[in-house]
Formats: C-alpha cells, structure tokens, sequence
C-alpha cells in the first residue's frame, strides 16, 4: 500500500516562467523583476531530444495579479494543462493554483486545485486510466513560499550566491502532502545561440519529504527524482532549460522555448490551388 502511495507524486514545475540573502529558509520570495505580458512558445523532448508535445505559455498581469496559463498537448493525444494565479507585490504569493494530467503520457489522471485564501486543496485521481475517479480534499495550513507552478518565476529573482535555498510545495500522494524543495545552484553552464556564446546558472532541486513518510520512501525505492533548471541571468532573467519527469513515476524530459514552424512558400501555393 505504501509502495503504491509514493508513485503517486504529482510534480509538476513548469513556467507559469531565489532568495534575498537576508531571507531566512521559507520566506517568501522578494520581487525583484516584475512578471507582465508574456506569450510563448515551448517544446517537451526525450533526454535524446525527440519531441514528445509542444505547448504554449500565456501570462497577464493586472496590478499586482498575475495569471500564467502553460499547456502542453502530446502526439499521443495526452494533455497536462496548468494555470497558476498569483500577486507580486513585495513578495511572489500564490493564490490559486491547477493543473490537469491526463492521457496514456500519464499513468494516473489527475486533477490537483490549491486555493490559498481558504486553504483548500483538492486532488481528483484515477489509480488507472478506467476507473472511477477519486477525491481527496483538505483544508491545510499553507506557507508563504509555496511554489506551485511559480519555481521558474521564484528562480529568475534569485541572488548570487545564495545557497542552499528552500521553498514549499504540494505533491499528489493522491492525498495531498507539503514537502520541501532544496535547491542548491550548480553553476554556470556555458551554450551558445548561433555564434552567440551565453552561460546559464544551473540549480539542482530535490524534494524533500519529511517525517516518517520520508524515511519510508528510499527505502521503498520511491524517493522523488531530481529536477534541474537552467536560469539566464542579467537584466532580463528567463528559462533556458527544465529536465526531469513531470511525476514520480513518469520519464525524464525536457523542456525548452522554442519557435513556430511555417509552411514553405511551395507548400502555401499547392494550398491556395
């Protein structure tokens, strides 16, 4: 039974894209480059760089709240659809939070809702694609450095050299649990754009889960994987690179911008005839 608990980790940390020195561990993140208007477009690939979905991130900002809405649709039909709202005035501040899984991609459907104000978080899931679905609900006393759907944003307003650093976050266990985020930068890391050579900072994350459940884990060979996120720093800092699963018991993949593809000019005249 508890082997079966632990494959159930929803992570998901994709862009709805670290700490001030003198923040304590689990404070709230300090805004110091302000989210706004934002459209894009990203690819999701194998680690040998096949794509698997390709998604499209959309954010608006309206005072101080800002809502991030990133979806990823697969070739195999499977969709993992997030939108996250939060305020960043002073300090980045979930306050409210969803995301979808669903289709073969995903062994377990899942739908996972966080409302801050009340505390309510809510976990729909099915132990396999054919079965009726379940829920598990509860009102839980949330901290002010969660960071679902918000670790791209909280890692773009990082300071230099701060290290290691920690934030909360809600996984699907299907019931849902607070664990820690240790993230430690690794780094510069060196890629080039054309002739272009730029560096990225890399940061390693890795779920903590604490108390009895986490001492269980590794030993039940479910211990969470970990995650790494490759931040463009400077003036404009932005998401070069995400690699890791999107669930405990899912593949890694990677997740990069990416550009539209237009028909080619023979392609166009063959439609117009």
């Amino acid at each position: 039974m508890a082997g079966r608990t632990f494959k159930r980790f929803g992570i998901i940390l994709t862009c709805a894209a670290l700490l001030d020195p003198c923040l304590t561990l689990g404070a709230p993140v300090a805004v110091r480059y302000r989210e706004g208007l934002v459209h894009g477009f990203l690819v999701l690939s194998s680690m040998q760089g096949d794509p698997v979905a390709y998604g499209d991130v959309a954010q608006a900002s309206r005072g101080d709240r800002v809502t991030t809405h990133v979806i990823f649709r697969f070739k195999d039909g499977s969709v993992q659809d997030e939108t996250t709202i939060f305020s960043q005035r002073g300090n980045f501040r979930l306050l409210s939070y969803h995301l979808e899984q669903k289709g073969p991609s995903f062994h377990y459907p899942m739908d996972l809702s966080i409302d801050t104000s009340s505390g309510q978080v809510t976990v729909r899931y099915k132990e396999d694609n054919n079965e009726k679905e379940k829920v598990a609900s509860e009102r839980m006393q949330l901290p002010a450095d969660l960071a679902n759907g918000l670790l791209f944003t909280m890692l773009k307003n990082v300071r230099a050299g701060v290290s290691p650093i920690t934030l909360s976050f809600i996984v699907a266990t299907p019931k849902p649990r607070l664990i820690k985020l240790t993230i430690t930068p690794q780094g510069d890391e060196g890629f080039s754009i054309g002739d272009w050579k730029r560096t990225a900072m890399h940061y390693l994350i890795k779920m903590e889960i604490e108390g009895v459940a986490g001492v269980i884990a590794p030993l039940l060979g479910k211990k969470p994987p970990d995650l790494h996120v490759w931040i463009l720093e400077g003036d404009a800092p932005g998401l070069v690179k995400f690699e890791g699963p999107l669930s405990v018991d899912g593949p890694a993949w990677r997740i990069e911008l990416t550009r539209p593809l237009w028909p080619s000019p023979a392609s166009e005249h063959e439609i117009s005839q």
